[in-house]
């Protein structure tokens, strides 16, 4: 059994050992729910066609913003996801 080459640039990605508390309590897949959300709406509304007096892009405008508050999100160290208060 040789030796691997080195894998230049390339990060394994693993699933983290409390994967299930990630999902449930971090801001990040919060707020990425919430996007998509609001993605959907943003497709949803012209079906309504003028039934509701929301601007065009409004959705979209609110889901770039929240995807970016979830990036921020991800990069801030959240210690307490998964412990039981």
């Amino acid at each position: 059994m040789g030796v691997s080459p080195p894998r230049l640039g390339v990060a394994s990605m693993r699933v983290v050992e409390n994967w299930r508390a990630v999902i449930r309590y971090a801001w990040s897949v919060r707020l990425m729910i919430i996007a998509g959300l609001l993605s959907g709406i943003e497709v949803a509304l012209p079906l309504l066609d003028g039934l509701l007096p929301i601007e065009p892009g409004i959705f979209a405008a609110l889901s770039g913003v929240t995807v970016a508050f979830a990036f921020i999100a991800r990069l801030v160290a959240q210690n307490n996801i998964g412990e039981k208060k």
